[in-house]
């Protein structure tokens, strides 16, 4: 028998042994009911219907035909049963659902007891019981993910916004994400989830992986709060009650159970929780289905408008309890001109909650990809999709499947590039690129405009330069980045120029290669806490010359790899010739007799005639530095051609760091420093978020000296303004190089951002849907006093969606008074 025979003979026989039940759910006013469940009666065979209220359901069938009973289960509906013979491959079963009738009769009142009060207070008693029953399990798992804009602006910040990938018509409005997984999923609570995608599917993208996970899905109302961004409390959870109020809207029969239809209204306005309606089986005390409305105020999320859960639940006989069998995830969204919609569809069966794991059955891998899962034809996902695709959804995918391959040719790709290439009459300051899209690279021109500033040693300064970028494939996962740039100062006359490249070998290990060289200037503090735009602005209008900086002629070479799962390795070598530099200018647009510009020599700026106006005796010397970043318990995703590292708050991340000078031309200047660091943020339940950040370190050999450019040195700030919103790295009053050193020192941060739950509960300022943050810093160095700063402060300040401000007082002790004042940032 050849293939084409066995496929023919095989074909035949499935068209023997299995029937497809095909139809539309409608309401009682005609109108189509989207994500209504459909199971066979007694079994876990099941779909949903898609967004215009169509279903497929495959069944077995012999060639006599067969019997079945056929489930419509939708909340807020009554659910039906439908026996029907299937005769041969084709059945049509259209079904008119009718809201659900709810009743009074059968609750149970006690004097002067709300009866949805008893309901909840049962079944948050039996929170945890349920809980256990679900804490471990095995499922086949089915996701859709989709968004869609509407009326989308034609330019976004100056730059044409496109089609957006052939998702757009001429009304600027249509699907820009369509993607669908099938999976295979394990859970153990709390937090062992793993999942492996059998099939993927991307509109628009034959060789793309899915993005949609089962672990971004897993929500369960069990739990005190739900994780989404911010922490929003649970309708059942154990505090439920100081944040909502309920009603019984009324009671009705499922499979001879009672079921409650609870109606759930938030205590105070802004507070983060949920609206809508949970229903909760009489007795059993466990959820049939959640119908709850949230917002982007309540998550903290501006550019989030709505957001709708609504998840069904089905009993399970062999195991009797009530399980999840779908789940709906409704958003719409806002920004710059941009809104939509969108919905991500979960479908879960085949459970087994016997899945007798063992040690081994959960590693940190929570994502894979069976092989040729994105290969998968038309064919197999008409075969294997529990949901039918919409006409609007079928469109998209073939409208982008075919317009790909004219996307992707040297044609097209041309015609866009000649569109991005045109030459503007502002490009020689603004910028400029040019590219070959087809052949993967791209070149550009680094603009003025951005680069221009002012300090005292330089005058007025800009620099400019040229990039090459140039990348293997689609998904980046090799590219070269090569670039030369020159900087020029017009007071101190100075032509200076650096040139380097990086490569990126894969997106697995990320190992990157870079050479560097060249002349630059650079602050003495090498993380850069004074910003060119805030030195100019302090310099020009207040005459504060912040910024200390001094000249290298370097050569570096840099190495950074994931050696394994949680542990990346940097390394270094750089030769440096430093060179000290004086202030070459006083230019400032508003003199004052009282004040005058501070030298540039770190160590003593206030002195106008120091000995060392530098700061820097020069010298030479060879760095070196190895780093290495240990994060514990650290997840991932592990895509087909790279791998993603996820967050994991149950374990600190550790910094160990070597950093070494040797060969200098001075030997004082030679010098060995080592460094560790802890940082960690977790969320303390639904009373906020807390972060910490320390740091500790030594010098070896202290008593040669080091350069002060090597010393340790701490993020200070004298502006009062901070826009980096790195609240965790930086002293808000602190004078820059005040506390520099090159012997053991010891740096801590902790902050609480109580994200609603103090704020949310007063009356009026509620409605600002302000943060209380609190915080604490300390920095101790040998043979100096303790400096202190206490903080506390307004978060998520702003106005409709953009709230970005944050504004703290902050008080200090131990530069020899005590100082408060306020300081005022943008925290993202």
């Amino acid at each position: 028998m050849n293939k084409t025979t066995l496929t023919l003979f095989l074909s035949f026989m499935v068209s023997i042994v299995s029937a497809q039940i095909t139809g539309t759910v409608r309401d009682d006013k005609g109108e189509t009911l989207p994500f209504v469940n459909i199971y066979l009666d007694g079994s876990t065979d099941g779909t949903t219907t898609n967004g215009a209220g169509e279903y497929e359901l495959d069944v077995l069938s012999s060639g006599a035909g067969g019997s079945y009973t056929i489930v419509f289960q939708f909340l807020g509906y009554k659910t039906i049963r439908e026996q029907i013979n299937v005769q041969g491959s084709q059945h049509t079963l259209d079904v008119i659902l009718t809201p659900e009738t709810t009743s009074l009769d059968e609750v149970i009142v006690e004097a002067g007891v709300n009866p949805a009060d008893r309901v909840i207070r049962a079944t948050i008693a039996n929170r945890k019981i349920n809980l256990e029953k679900l804490s471990e399990y095995k499922a086949d798992f089915y996701s859709r993910g989709l968004w869609q804009v509407k009326n989308a602006p034609e330019k976004f910040l100056g730059q044409e916004v496109g089609d957006l990938g052939g998702g757009l018509d001429s009304t600027r409005t249509g699907i820009i994400y369509l993607s669908e997984t099938i999976s295979e999923i394990a859970y153990q609570r709390p937090n062992n989830f793993s999942e492996k995608i059998i099939a993927s599917k991307v509109s628009g993208d034959d060789n793309g992986f899915s993005f949609n996970s089962a672990i971004d899905a897993n929500f369960s109302f069990y739990e005190n709060t739900i994780d989404l961004n911010a922490q929003i409390i649970s309708p059942i959870g154990v505090n439920a009650f100081s944040y909502y109020k309920y009603k019984l809207i009324g009671t009705f029969y499922e499979q001879g159970k009672i079921i409650n239809k609870i109606e759930v209204t938030p205590r105070r306005a802004n507070d983060r929780v949920f609206n809508g309606f949970v229903y909760i089986v009489e007795d059993e005390w466990q959820l049939y289905g959640v119908d709850l409305n949230t917002n982007g105020q309540a998550i903290q999320v501006p550019i989030v408008e709505q957001l709708r859960f609504k998840q069904d639940y089905k009993y399970n006989e062999e195991y009797k309890q009530w399980v999840k069998i779908s789940q709906v995830i409704d958003f719409s969204f806002g920004l710059f001109g941009f809104k939509g919609d969108g919905r991500f569809t979960a479908g879960y069966s085949n459970y087994d909650f016997e899945p007798n794991f063992i040690k081994g059955s959960f590693t940190n891998e929570v994502l894979s990809f069976a092989d040729e899962a994105n290969k998968k034809d038309s064919t197999y996902w008409q075969g294997k999709r529990p949901v039918p695709l919409t006409v609007e959804e079928s469109s998209d995918y073939l409208k982008k499947d075919s317009i790909q391959v004219i996307r992707k040719s040297q044609k097209y790709l041309d015609s866009i590039d000649t569109r991005g290439n045109a030459f503007k009459i502002l490009d020689p300051i603004t910028g400029y690129s040019y590219g070959n899209t087809y052949k993967r690279w791209r070149f550009s021109y680094d603009g003025i405009l951005n680069s221009t500033g002012y300090n005292t040693v330089q005058g007025w300064n800009s620099s400019t330069g040229i990039n090459y970028f140039t990348w293997n494939d689609d998904d980046y996962s090799k590219t070269l980045y090569a670039f030369a740039k020159a900087s020029y100062g017009i007071s101190d006359d100075r032509l200076r120029y650096t040139a380097g490249f990086t490569r990126q070998f894969n997106q697995k290990n990320r190992a990157t290669l870079s050479v560097i060289g060249g002349v630059e200037t650079k602050q003495f503090n090498p993380t850069n806490p004074i910003t060119n735009t805030v030195n100019t602005i302090a310099s020009l209008f207040f005459e504060r010359n912040y910024l200390k900086i001094y000249e290298r002629s370097f050569v570096d070479v840099a190495y950074s790899q994931e050696i394994f799962n949680g542990l990346r390795l940097w390394g270094s070598v750089s030769y440096e010739d430093r060179k000290g530099l004086e202030n070459t200018t006083d230019q400032t647009f508003y003199p004052k007799d009282d004040i005058v510009f501070s030298s540039n020599n770190p160590r003593d700026p206030e002195n106008l005639f120091p000995p060392d106006p530098t700061g820097v005796q020069n010298h030479s010397i060879v760095k070196t530095q190895l780093s290495a970043r240990i994060n514990f318990g650290q997840k991932y995703y592990n895509y087909p051609n790279a791998k993603f590292n996820i967050s994991n708050d149950r374990y600190p991340t550790l910094f160990l760091t070597y950093e070494g000078g040797l060969a200098s031309d001075n030997s004082r200047n030679n010098f060995t420093q080592l460094g560790i660091r802890l940082r960690q943020g977790f969320d303390i339940g639904n009373k906020g978020r807390f972060r910490y950040n320390l740091r500790g370190g030594t010098f070896l050999n202290s008593a040669n000296g080091a350069s002060f450019i090597d010393y340790q040195h701490f993020n200070g700030n004298q502006t009062r303004v901070t826009l980096d919103g790195s609240n965790l790295n930086r002293f808000n009053l602190l004078p820059y190089y005040e506390r520099s050193t090159n012997k053991a020192y010891f740096e801590g941060h902790a902050e609480h951002n109580f994200k609603g739950w103090i704020l949310g509960k007063i009356p009026g300022i509620n409605k600002l849907n302000f943060n209380l943050v609190a915080g604490a810093h300390v920095l101790s160095t040998d043979g100096t006093t303790p400096y202190m700063e206490y903080s506390i402060g307004l978060d998520n300040i702003g106005w409709g969606k953009f709230r970005f401000l944050r504004v703290d007082y902050i008080r200090s002790t131990g530069l020899g008074s005590n100082d408060g004042a306020f300081v005022f940032g943008m925290s993202f």
